[in-house]
Protein backbone atom coordinates (compact mmCIF):
# COMPACT_ATOMS: atom_id res chain seq x y z
CA UNK A 1 0.00 0.00 0.00
CA UNK A 2 1.70 3.22 -1.10
CA UNK A 3 1.31 6.65 0.48
CA UNK A 4 -1.12 7.91 -2.17
CA UNK A 5 -3.45 4.96 -1.56
CA UNK A 6 -3.27 5.35 2.22
CA UNK A 7 -4.29 8.99 2.02
CA UNK A 8 -7.02 8.30 -0.53
CA UNK A 9 -8.50 5.54 1.63
CA UNK A 10 -8.61 7.68 4.77
CA UNK A 11 -10.18 10.58 2.89
CA UNK A 12 -12.74 8.27 1.33
CA UNK A 13 -13.49 6.74 4.72
CA UNK A 14 -14.31 9.99 6.45
CA UNK A 15 -16.22 11.36 3.45
CA UNK A 16 -18.45 8.28 3.55
CA UNK A 17 -19.58 8.90 7.14
CA UNK A 18 -19.87 12.66 6.51
CA UNK A 19 -19.13 14.33 9.86
CA UNK A 20 -20.46 17.90 9.98
CA UNK A 21 -16.94 19.30 10.33
CA UNK A 22 -13.54 17.97 9.24
CA UNK A 23 -10.18 19.65 9.89
CA UNK A 24 -6.68 18.90 8.64
CA UNK A 25 -4.08 19.40 11.35
CA UNK A 26 -0.43 18.49 10.94
CA UNK A 27 -1.01 15.58 8.59
CA UNK A 28 -4.10 14.31 10.43
CA UNK A 29 -7.69 14.25 9.23
CA UNK A 30 -9.88 15.24 12.18
CA UNK A 31 -13.56 14.26 12.16
CA UNK A 32 -15.74 16.32 14.49
CA UNK A 33 -19.12 14.80 15.22
CA UNK A 34 -21.42 14.27 18.21
CA UNK A 35 -22.80 10.96 16.94
CA UNK A 36 -21.90 7.36 17.67
CA UNK A 37 -19.81 6.45 14.61
CA UNK A 38 -16.17 6.15 15.66
CA UNK A 39 -14.78 6.94 12.21
CA UNK A 40 -16.75 10.20 12.11
CA UNK A 41 -15.52 11.49 15.47
CA UNK A 42 -11.85 10.54 15.58
CA UNK A 43 -8.58 11.86 14.19
CA UNK A 44 -6.63 9.66 11.78
CA UNK A 45 -3.13 10.16 10.36
CA UNK A 46 -2.92 10.50 6.59
CA UNK A 47 0.46 8.76 6.69
CA UNK A 48 1.66 5.74 8.63
CA UNK A 49 4.93 7.43 9.55
CA UNK A 50 3.89 10.53 11.52
CA UNK A 51 5.02 11.76 14.90
CA UNK A 52 2.86 13.11 17.73
CA UNK A 53 3.58 16.82 17.31
CA UNK A 54 0.00 17.65 16.29
CA UNK A 55 -1.72 15.96 19.24
CA UNK A 56 -2.02 19.11 21.37
CA UNK A 57 -3.72 21.04 18.58
CA UNK A 58 -6.04 18.13 17.78
CA UNK A 59 -7.06 17.75 21.42
CA UNK A 60 -7.76 21.48 21.60
CA UNK A 61 -9.96 21.34 18.49
CA UNK A 62 -12.16 18.67 20.10
CA UNK A 63 -12.36 20.40 23.47
CA UNK A 64 -13.19 23.79 21.94
CA UNK A 65 -16.31 22.13 20.49
CA UNK A 66 -17.27 20.29 23.66
CA UNK A 67 -16.17 16.94 22.23
CA UNK A 68 -13.93 14.26 23.70
CA UNK A 69 -10.68 13.76 21.76
CA UNK A 70 -10.36 10.41 20.00
CA UNK A 71 -7.79 8.92 17.65
CA UNK A 72 -7.81 6.07 15.14
CA UNK A 73 -4.25 4.80 14.75
CA UNK A 74 -2.83 1.93 12.71
CA UNK A 75 -0.66 -0.65 14.46
CA UNK A 76 2.40 -0.35 12.19
CA UNK A 77 5.92 0.63 13.33
CA UNK A 78 5.78 4.09 11.72
CA UNK A 79 3.17 5.25 14.26
CA UNK A 80 4.80 3.74 17.34
CA UNK A 81 5.72 7.15 18.74
CA UNK A 82 2.09 8.27 18.44
CA UNK A 83 0.82 5.21 20.28
CA UNK A 84 3.39 5.59 23.05
CA UNK A 85 2.43 9.24 23.51
CA UNK A 86 -1.31 8.49 23.56
CA UNK A 87 -0.69 5.84 26.20
CA UNK A 88 1.36 8.34 28.22
CA UNK A 89 -1.53 10.80 28.04
CA UNK A 90 -3.94 8.23 29.45
CA UNK A 91 -5.81 7.12 26.34
CA UNK A 92 -6.78 3.45 26.51
CA UNK A 93 -6.53 1.39 23.33
CA UNK A 94 -9.71 -0.42 22.26
CA UNK A 95 -11.84 -1.84 19.44
CA UNK A 96 -9.29 -3.53 17.14
CA UNK A 97 -10.54 -3.09 13.58
CA UNK A 98 -9.26 -4.43 10.27
CA UNK A 99 -9.01 -2.21 7.22
CA UNK A 100 -9.58 -4.55 4.28
CA UNK A 101 -9.24 -4.03 0.54
CA UNK A 102 -10.22 -6.07 -2.50
CA UNK A 103 -10.87 -6.02 -6.22
CA UNK A 104 -14.24 -5.01 -7.58
CA UNK A 105 -14.15 -7.84 -10.14
CA UNK A 106 -13.98 -10.41 -7.32
CA UNK A 107 -16.79 -8.74 -5.40
CA UNK A 108 -19.02 -8.55 -8.47
CA UNK A 109 -18.77 -12.32 -9.07
CA UNK A 110 -18.94 -13.36 -5.42
CA UNK A 111 -22.63 -14.29 -5.63
CA UNK A 112 -25.18 -14.75 -8.38
CA UNK A 113 -27.84 -13.22 -6.15
CA UNK A 114 -29.22 -9.76 -6.77
CA UNK A 115 -30.41 -6.95 -4.55
CA UNK A 116 -32.38 -3.77 -5.05
CA UNK A 117 -30.34 -0.59 -5.49
CA UNK A 118 -31.72 2.69 -4.15
CA UNK A 119 -30.51 6.20 -4.85
CA UNK A 120 -31.65 7.27 -1.39
CA UNK A 121 -32.44 5.30 1.78
CA UNK A 122 -36.10 4.36 2.06
CA UNK A 123 -38.04 3.99 5.30
CA UNK A 124 -37.86 0.20 4.96
CA UNK A 125 -34.10 0.39 4.40
CA UNK A 126 -33.59 2.56 7.49
CA UNK A 127 -35.86 0.31 9.57
CA UNK A 128 -33.25 -2.48 9.49
CA UNK A 129 -30.84 -0.25 11.44
CA UNK A 130 -33.55 0.62 13.95
CA UNK A 131 -35.04 -2.84 14.44
CA UNK A 132 -34.49 -5.82 16.70
CA UNK A 133 -30.88 -6.72 17.38
CA UNK A 134 -29.43 -3.23 16.92
CA UNK A 135 -29.00 -0.17 19.13
CA UNK A 136 -31.66 2.24 17.78
CA UNK A 137 -29.72 5.38 18.78
CA UNK A 138 -26.61 4.15 17.01
CA UNK A 139 -28.73 3.04 14.07
CA UNK A 140 -30.30 6.47 13.72
CA UNK A 141 -26.87 8.12 13.68
CA UNK A 142 -25.66 5.69 11.01
CA UNK A 143 -28.69 6.20 8.80
CA UNK A 144 -28.27 9.98 9.04
CA UNK A 145 -24.53 9.88 8.33
CA UNK A 146 -24.73 7.45 5.44
CA UNK A 147 -27.60 9.45 3.97
CA UNK A 148 -25.25 12.44 3.83
CA UNK A 149 -22.55 10.60 1.88
CA UNK A 150 -21.91 12.71 -1.22
CA UNK A 151 -21.80 9.81 -3.72
CA UNK A 152 -23.48 6.62 -2.53
CA UNK A 153 -25.90 3.88 -3.52
CA UNK A 154 -27.93 1.78 -1.10
CA UNK A 155 -28.49 -1.96 -1.38
CA UNK A 156 -31.50 -3.82 0.03
CA UNK A 157 -32.51 -7.48 -0.01
CA UNK A 158 -35.35 -9.43 1.56
CA UNK A 159 -38.48 -11.47 1.02
CA UNK A 160 -41.55 -9.97 -0.61
CA UNK A 161 -41.96 -6.39 0.54
CA UNK A 162 -39.88 -6.94 3.69
CA UNK A 163 -36.29 -5.66 3.71
CA UNK A 164 -34.11 -8.03 5.70
CA UNK A 165 -30.61 -6.79 4.90
CA UNK A 166 -29.02 -3.54 3.78
CA UNK A 167 -25.67 -2.10 2.79
CA UNK A 168 -24.09 0.99 1.28
CA UNK A 169 -21.44 1.61 -1.36
CA UNK A 170 -19.73 4.98 -1.53
CA UNK A 171 -17.44 6.30 -4.25
CA UNK A 172 -14.53 8.67 -3.88
CA UNK A 173 -10.80 9.15 -4.39
CA UNK A 174 -10.64 6.29 -6.89
CA UNK A 175 -12.13 3.72 -4.51
CA UNK A 176 -15.49 2.14 -3.78
CA UNK A 177 -16.28 1.62 -0.10
CA UNK A 178 -18.61 -0.84 1.63
CA UNK A 179 -20.38 0.49 4.73
CA UNK A 180 -23.41 -0.16 6.90
CA UNK A 181 -23.86 -3.87 6.20
CA UNK A 182 -26.73 -5.00 8.43
CA UNK A 183 -28.95 -8.10 8.41
CA UNK A 184 -31.96 -8.44 10.70
CA UNK A 185 -31.62 -11.42 13.06
CA UNK A 186 -34.68 -13.12 11.54
CA UNK A 187 -33.11 -13.02 8.07
CA UNK A 188 -29.57 -14.18 8.78
CA UNK A 189 -28.23 -17.17 6.90
CA UNK A 190 -30.37 -16.55 3.80
CA UNK A 191 -27.62 -15.12 1.60
CA UNK A 192 -28.98 -11.58 1.58
CA UNK A 193 -25.67 -9.99 2.58
CA UNK A 194 -23.84 -11.87 -0.17
CA UNK A 195 -26.40 -10.71 -2.73
CA UNK A 196 -26.00 -7.10 -1.62
CA UNK A 197 -22.20 -7.27 -1.75
CA UNK A 198 -22.19 -8.75 -5.25
CA UNK A 199 -24.80 -6.31 -6.55
CA UNK A 200 -22.86 -3.37 -5.17
CA UNK A 201 -19.75 -4.83 -6.77
CA UNK A 202 -21.48 -4.86 -10.13
CA UNK A 203 -22.49 -1.23 -9.60
CA UNK A 204 -18.85 -0.31 -9.01
CA UNK A 205 -17.81 -2.33 -12.04
CA UNK A 206 -20.29 -0.43 -14.20
CA UNK A 207 -18.69 2.82 -13.04
CA UNK A 208 -15.22 1.59 -13.97
CA UNK A 209 -13.98 1.48 -10.36
CA UNK A 210 -11.50 -1.34 -9.79
CA UNK A 211 -10.75 -1.32 -6.06
CA UNK A 212 -12.96 -1.56 -2.99
CA UNK A 213 -12.45 -1.27 0.77
CA UNK A 214 -14.27 -1.85 4.02
CA UNK A 215 -13.58 -1.78 7.74
CA UNK A 216 -14.70 -4.48 10.14
CA UNK A 217 -14.05 -5.14 13.81
CA UNK A 218 -11.52 -7.92 14.25
CA UNK A 219 -13.89 -10.19 16.17
CA UNK A 220 -16.84 -9.76 13.79
CA UNK A 221 -17.82 -13.13 12.24
CA UNK A 222 -18.78 -11.29 9.04
CA UNK A 223 -15.08 -11.24 8.21
CA UNK A 224 -15.46 -14.76 6.83
CA UNK A 225 -17.99 -13.50 4.25
CA UNK A 226 -15.72 -10.65 3.28
CA UNK A 227 -12.80 -13.06 2.91
CA UNK A 228 -14.82 -15.19 0.51
CA UNK A 229 -15.71 -12.04 -1.42
CA UNK A 230 -12.01 -11.40 -2.02
CA UNK A 231 -11.14 -8.94 0.73
CA UNK A 232 -7.87 -9.19 2.62
CA UNK A 233 -6.37 -7.22 5.51
CA UNK A 234 -4.39 -4.12 4.62
CA UNK A 235 -3.73 -3.03 8.22
CA UNK A 236 -5.22 -3.14 11.69
CA UNK A 237 -6.03 -0.10 13.82
CA UNK A 238 -7.30 0.68 17.30
CA UNK A 239 -9.31 3.54 18.71
CA UNK A 240 -7.70 5.59 21.48
CA UNK A 241 -10.35 7.49 23.42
Amino acid sequence: MDQADLEALERATIEAVAPPEVLEIGGWLVGLDKGTIGRAKSAVPLRHDLGFEALDEIEAAYRQRGLKPAFRVADGPGLEAVRVELDRRGYPMAQPTIFETGLVRDLATFSEGSAAILDRPSAAWAAVFLGEGFDPADGAHRVAALSRSPDAVYGAAGEGDEVGAVGVMTFGYGWAGIHGMRTSPAHRGKGFASSILATLGRMAQARGVERVFLQVEEANPARSIYHRAGFSAAWRYHYWR
